[in-house]
């Protein structure tokens, strides 16, 4: 039976997770390790899909209950993706429109792939995703246009240019492009 459950679990958006995480923009799902939230049978149901599933709601902020003692302690650390922004892509969904969120998210990974493919020197995945997560977009389309990627060279010049446009937006805009790592106890 617990087999059944896992591969019930499926999901049409598997850009925007039920719990409020762009997986779009994981690092992971970018680099096919992970096909996103209830994106296969192999994708094993975290705890708010377990519970979402149970009551009938496809994403958590549609629940009555939401938002409920599950997410106490979630957002402090981040895992593969950041969680810093995980309250505001619900408003902003809401706000919008579950449809003009997901065009907006499907516009932030087709730039995540033109990144890769084209402005990476096989060590920019993650940058490019915590970007793209953390800023405004404006300021990352701006930060690209600038960078003028395209009249350079190679792969190496160009990630090197969009590394720092986007560190250089990064910084007008007061955001930290770093995960945050939950502290391990120190060792007596």
């Amino acid at each position: 039976m617990g087999g059944e459950s896992k591969k019930k679990f499926l999901r049409e958006d598997l850009l925007f997770s039920l719990c409020g995480l762009n997986c779009g923009l994981c690092p992971m799902q970018a680099g096919g390790y992970c096909p996103g939230c209830g994106g296969g049978a192999g994708n094993q149901p975290c705890r708010f899909a377990r519970c979402a599933q149970s009551r009938g709601v496809a994403y958590c902020f549609a629940c009555q209950a939401y938002p409920c003692e599950k997410y106490a302690g979630f957002d402090e650390y981040d895992s593969f993706l950041s969680h810093q922004r995980r309250e505001r892509n619900i408003r902003a969904a809401q706000e919008a429109g579950l449809e003009a969120y997901q065009a907006l998210q499907r516009e932030k990974r087709e730039l995540l792939g033109y990144l890769l493919d084209h402005c990476n020197d096989g060590r920019r995945k993650s940058f490019y995703c915590l970007a793209l997560e953390l800023l405004e977009w404006e300021a990352v389309c701006s930060a690209i246009d600038r960078a003028a990627l395209s009249q350079l060279p190679d792969p190496r010049s160009r990630a090197a240019q969009a590394a720092e446009a986007l560190r250089r937006a990064a910084e007008r805009s007061g955001v930290e492009l770093k995960l945050r790592r939950k502290k391990k106890p120190k060792e007596a």
